[in-house]
């Protein structure tokens, strides 16, 4: 059996099987995924309690329709399928809000800027969305490696190193903890390299819970790079 056969993505795509386990899997996903979806919504122009409704309606009407059960898992990755999901919703919304003000109606958020809204960098809606995405998934691997720790007796040393899973330590950054803990600093940089190791294969695993293929897999991985080089340098 492919390790993909068993992931959270392919679990949401088999409904059939067990269709409760197939939402609450989608459900950790759209938690993952909360943070990368409201700062796209958000860089489209919306007030922070636009996009706040925006996103809400969002992951309610793609849980419920659970159109997902029809998507080929061959067709690769959940993220690229929750951000197609995404833009039909906005302009899907923008359509009902211009619909309602020729009817007379009052909408109740104005969604005239969809899609239309001249961006910087910083601003550009997608780069917003593989800013969140990247770190939502770093977020969610170092909480897996800080479960580890603590379940080893380790906590202490997790939380002193954590600085240095992301960025690369100075030689007195290096001085600092390893008096701190009483070791050397050649101990503590082994610790650290270990530490390290241990988050990137973290990473791997919760990327390839969201991917259909190897080849997807190894896309991901150099998104996310790309992704947080430009957010954390």
């Amino acid at each position: 059996m492919s390790r993909f056969e068993t992931t959270r993505w392919s679990l949401v795509l088999s409904t059939q099987g067990d269709p409760a386990r197939a939402r609450a899997a989608l459900e950790r996903l759209c938690r993952i995924y909360r943070p990368a979806v409201l700062a796209y919504v958000r860089r489209q122009g919306y007030t922070t309690e636009q996009a706040e409704d925006l996103t809400q309606g969002f992951f309610v009407r793609f849980l419920e329709q659970a159109s997902f059960a029809r998507a080929d898992p061959q067709r690769g990755r959940f993220r690229a399928y929750l951000l197609t999901a995404l833009r039909r919703h906005l302009i899907n919304a923008a359509d009902s809000a211009h619909a309602a003000r020729r009817g007379g109606g009052a909408a109740a958020v104005a969604y005239d800027t969809v899609e239309n809204t001249t961006a910087t960098n910083d601003d550009d809606p997608l780069r917003a969305f593989e800013r969140g995405w990247a770190l939502a998934v770093l977020g969610t691997a170092l909480g897996h490696l800080r479960e580890e720790a603590a379940r080893a007796g380790k906590l202490d040393l997790y939380e002193h190193l954590q600085e240095f899973l992301t960025e690369r330590p100075g030689e007195t950054d290096y001085a600092r903890v390893a008096a701190a803990l009483g070791l050397r600093p050649n101990t503590l940089a082994v610790a650290v390299h270990r530490m390290r190791h241990r988050l990137r294969e973290l990473v791997r695993a919760e990327l390839a819970e969201t991917t259909g293929s190897a080849g997807d897999l190894e896309q991901e991985i150099t998104d996310l790079r790309a992704a947080l080089r430009a957010t954390l340098h």
